[in-house]
C-alpha cells in the first residue's frame, strides 16, 4: 500500500459539553476533510464540524451497531490515503474505554500516520456535574476506573471485582448499568456494605443529565422502578454523598446554536 497522504487525529469528544471538549480537538474538527464519529457525540459538537466535511456515523451502541470495528478502521486507513485531515472523533477519551489504543496500533501498522487529541472522560466530568468528587481528603484517596461492559453475550468474567473492592475508596464504572445485578453481588461478596452510597448519572454533563442516587442494597430495585437506563456511568464509595451539599455549585452544560 502506498503511504497515506494524510494523517488520522485520534480525538476526544469529551462526555458531551461542547464547552468541555479541547482546543486543539475543536479546531481539528473544523479544519477536518473527514469525521468518523461514534454515537455519543453530542450533536452540538458535531455542529462545529467543518460543513465541506465528508461525515461518517459508525456509532456502536447497545445492539446497534452501524459499523464493525474492522469495518471502521478500514475507513479510516482509505480516507487517509485521499484526504489530508481525517478525525477519529471518539466520545470521552479515546484511551478510556475508547478502543483508541487498538485502531492506532491497526493504523500504524498499514502505514498511516495517526496523533491522538486526549479528551475529558465521563468517569471525571458526569460526576463533577452532578456535585460529586471523585477523591476528597476526607473520603476517597483512591479512584478505580472499570468497564462493567459485557462481552459475547453474557456478562463480562475477566474484571476482578473482590480486588477493585477492597483496593479503592471511589470504583467508577463506565458501560455497567444494565449488569449491575451481576456487579453489586461481587462487591457485597468482597466486603462492601450493602449501605455503601452509588450514584448513576445518565448523560452527563448534558442539558438533560439525570442522576439516580441510592446505596448498593436499594439500586437494582431502584432502577427497575425508574426504568433508568443507558448510557451512564456508576459511582461507587461515600464520596457520593457529597452529592447533596455540593450540587449547588455544579455547572451548566453549554449550548452552542447556529
Amino acid at each position: 500500500m502506498d503511504k497515506a497522504l494524510g494523517k488520522v487525529y485520534l480525538v476526544g469528544a469529551g462526555p458531551g459539553d461542547p464547552g468541555l471538549m479541547t482546543v486543539k480537538g475543536k479546531t481539528l474538527l473544523e479544519h477536518a476533510d473527514v469525521v468518523v464519529y461514534d454515537a455519543l457525540v453530542s450533536p452540538e459538537i458535531l455542529r462545529s464540524i467543518n460543513p465541506l466535511a465528508e461525515q461518517i456515523n459508525a456509532g456502536k451502541r447497545k445492539g446497534r451497531h452501524s459499523k464493525l470495528q474492522e469495518e471502521t478502521t478500514q475507513i479510516l486507513i482509505s480516507k487517509a490515503q485521499d484526504n489530508a485531515v481525517v478525525v477519529r472523533l471518539k466520545g470521552g477519551d479515546p484511551f478510556v474505554f475508547g478502543r483508541g489504543g487498538e485502531e492506532m496500533a491497526d493504523l500504524i501498522a498499514a502505514g498511516v500516520d495517526v496523533e491522538v487529541v486526549p479528551g475529558i472522560t465521563s468517569g471525571i466530568a458526569a460526576p463533577a456535574y452532578a456535585g460529586i468528587p471523585v477523591t476528597h481528603r476526607n473520603y476517597s484517596s483512591s479512584v478505580t476506573f472499570v468497564t462493567g461492559h459485557e462481552t459475547v453475550g453474557k456478562y463480562r468474567p475477566d474484571v476482578n471485582w473482590q480486588a477493585i473492592a477492597q483496593g479503592s475508596e471511589t470504583i467508577v464504572i463506565y458501560m455497567g448499568v444494565a449488569n449491575l445485578p451481576q456487579i453489586i453481588p461481587q462487591l457485597l461478596a468482597a466486603g462492601l456494605d450493602g449501605e455503601t452510597p452509588i450514584a448513576l448519572i445518565r448523560w452527563g454533563t448534558r442539558p438533560d443529565q439525570s442522576e439516580l442516587i441510592g446505596t448498593l442494597s436499594t439500586i437494582v430495585e431502584t432502577i427497575a422502578q425508574t426504568d433508568f437506563a443507558a448510557p451512564a456511568i456508576a459511582i461507587v464509595g461515600k464520596v457520593v454523598n457529597l452529592h447533596n451539599s455540593l450540587h449547588l455549585g455544579c455547572p451548566i452544560p453549554l449550548s452552542i446554536s447556529n
